[in-house]
């Protein structure tokens, strides 16, 4: 007999020796894979009328459960294979399961499912103890699911994972929410606590991804995005409004922050001024690419880096900025920037892999040229005791720099080892916050 096999939806270890047990199946559900220690077995089991979507042995081994695409879950004898009934009767769930998993003493389990509910069962009786309800939303249906000692656990479509709360199926105990896609940005917002514990904004946000993100002196969180706006969120209400969106003629790449309401936008071909929220001042036609943007702490200068290697000089001149004709040298077209929380540095990062830091009091002369990174450095930032920063790059390194002294520095391998580095805050001068395309957070202890 020959039998490709495709598609593993299960597997699982052999629990007791010398006794046949499952091991995978295929996505149809009519063959299981089984082993006696010495050779394969197939046997089919058409019980479903649709894809198996997961397999479990109960934890004494006694029984395994399927639960499949066709809203079933079929229960078995774990050495015979036998087919023992079904929960629920004619159905288990109005959508399909997705994964079951057993309780510790082999007497209950729980089921998720597409039809946004997870049910516990008693299996003795086959019938549905509890049924959590998760919510209406599409983004609501339940994918995943756990039980853990005394936890049940589910994961939804969000990628959020839901405590539940047998005393109360219709609201979980703790939610754990998360991004589930890439974090192209970060910021800090100094006046909160470190739990971790987090929330969405509520109301209609940005249409596309955002590209670059600060907390103003007004305690507004910032952003930019690729659907050409830029907003102006209170961190205190957590609520997107229409009326605090300033449309962008073009699409808006990066966003700095400068006491007295100033903001500067660089755009594709242009630099934006606003003031208290309001478009007063735009660059266009410029013979460079702008790229990345800072305004000076004190709200005096304008430093644009562009595609052509160089930093370009803005004296703020009330609603204008002026072309101050000063322009100084970066090793490459320019990825980042930022001031010192003081004012006294200008830190530039580029695409051939350099940190160039400028002294402001010394009509921005170079500082220091900080080597490291083996690919292109994309993002940088201070730390409040302007005597470091920190830069993260593509090659998935975070390195902390010392102003002072290039050679003094803290370098942390495969921050994230499933992309790069694309976002960096400071908490205090010894924590330090890390995100990537990784659709991660990492907060580090740093000990100088």
């Amino acid at each position: 007999m020959t039998y490709d096999l495709k598609h593993v939806f299960a597997s699982l270890p052999q629990m007791e020796r010398g006794v046949a047990k499952v091991l995978g199946g295929d996505p149809k559900g009519n063959n299981f894979l089984y082993t006696n220690g010495k050779s394969v077995i197939i046997r089919n089991i058409d019980d479903h009328s649709r894809f198996v979507n997961c397999v479990r042995f109960s934890p004494d081994g006694n029984r395994f459960c399927t639960a499949g695409a066709d809203g079933q879950i079929f229960l078995y004898d774990g050495k015979t294979g036998e087919k023992l009934g079904a929960l629920g009767g004619a159905k288990a769930h109005e959508g399909g399961v997705y994964a079951v998993s057993w309780s510790p003493d082999s007497s209950q389990l729980i089921s998720a499912s597409g039809d946004k509910t997870v049910k516990l069962w008693d299996v003795g009786t086959s019938m549905a103890l509890t049924t959590f309800n998760m919510g209406a939303d599409v983004m609501d249906q339940q994918l995943g699911c756990l039980w853990q000692k005394d936890h049940l656990l589910s994961i939804s479509l969000s990628g959020y994972i839901n405590y539940l709360d047998k005393s109360n199926p219709d609201r979980p105990l703790r939610t754990i929410k998360g991004h589930s896609k890439s974090i192209q940005s970060l910021t800090v917002h100094k006046n909160k606590g470190r739990t971790g514990e987090n929330n969405c904004f509520s109301g209609k946000g940005h249409s596309n991804l955002v590209t670059k993100m600060v907390v103003d002196e007004a305690d507004q969180l910032v952003t930019c995005s690729m659907d050409d706006t830029v907003r102006f969120t209170s961190v205190t209400k957590k609520e997107y409004s229409a009326s605090n969106l300033v449309k962008m003629d073009v699409q808006p790449k990066h966003v700095s922050v400068a006491t007295g309401g100033l903001t500067l936008a660089v755009c594709i071909g242009q630099v934006v001024l606003l003031k208290d929220q309001k478009k007063v001042f735009m660059l266009d036609s410029l013979d460079y690419e702008p790229e990345a943007g800072a305004i000076h702490p004190g709200g005096s200068t304008a430093a644009v880096g562009g595609a052509d290697g160089k930093v370009h000089l803005y004296s703020v001149q009330g609603n204008t900025l002026k072309d101050e004709g000063k322009s100084m040298e970066a090793k490459g077209p320019v990825t980042d920037m930022a001031y010192s929380k003081d004012g006294a540095y200008l830190a530039v990062t580029d695409e051939k892999k350099v940190v160039t830091v400028f002294t402001v009091a010394d009509d921005y002369a170079v500082k220091n040229d900080f080597y490291g990174h083996h690919a292109k450095v994309v993002t940088l930032a201070w730390s409040p005791d302007n005597e470091h920063f920190a830069s993260g790059g593509m090659d998935m390194m975070v390195y902390v720099w010392t102003v002072n002294d290039a050679d003094k520095r803290l370098k942390i391998p495969d921050a994230h080892r499933l992309h790069h580095v694309s976002g960096l805050a400071w908490i205090d001068e010894h924590t330090l916050v890390t995100t990537s395309h990784d659709a991660s957070i990492k907060q580090w202890t740093l000990k100088f």
